[in-house]
């Protein structure tokens, strides 16, 4: 894994911003890592907010990476890059692959095992999108950060929007 500080945003200004690269040596702990990476990341976050991040939105936050890079290290090959981006309320969550292919998120299937990730992610976020990279995608998720959201996996209403 490799730690860096970008200069690609997908906030307007965050106030905080961190990325890691998980390539092929990194790839049987790369899950563990990013969550691991993450929850550091949100908890530098009282340095930039006025308050630490609770920890439900930070054990949402983990999900939301371990969904986004699960599917990116299963279904790419080559390294793939996790970009944090903290705004005021709320934490954008990129993952940049080398398959230009966008994940197709499959109906509710109780039966099914597996593959709710996509799922899991648009319930959990504000948004999803899906755009193009130089090689390949990237994935992006916008999580809620305000105490009006924590204690429930609801997303804001969108219809006022």
């Amino acid at each position: 894994m490799t730690d860096a500080i970008t200069a690609e945003r997908a906030v307007p200004e965050p106030l905080l911003s961190a990325g890691a690269v998980y390539d092929e040596d990194s790839r049987g702990g790369a899950i563990a890592s990013a969550r691991a990476f993450t929850a550091d990341f949100l908890a530098a976050a009282p340095a930039v907010l006025p308050g630490p991040v609770g920890a439900e939105r930070v054990e949402l936050a983990q999900l939301v990476v371990s969904e986004l890079v699960t599917n990116a290290i299963r279904h790419t090959a080559g390294p793939c890059r996790l970009l944090l981006e903290l705004g005021r309320d709320a934490l954008e969550i990129s993952v940049f692959d080398q398959e230009a292919a966008a994940p197709v998120p499959r109906g509710p299937d109780p039966r099914r095992v597996g593959q709710h990730g996509v799922e899991i992610v648009v319930a959990v976020c504000e948004s999803l999108t899906v755009e193009p990279a130089p090689q390949g995608k990237r994935v992006r998720a916008r999580l809620s950060l305000l105490p009006e959201y924590a204690g429930t996996a609801n997303r804001p209403d969108r219809s006022a929007r």
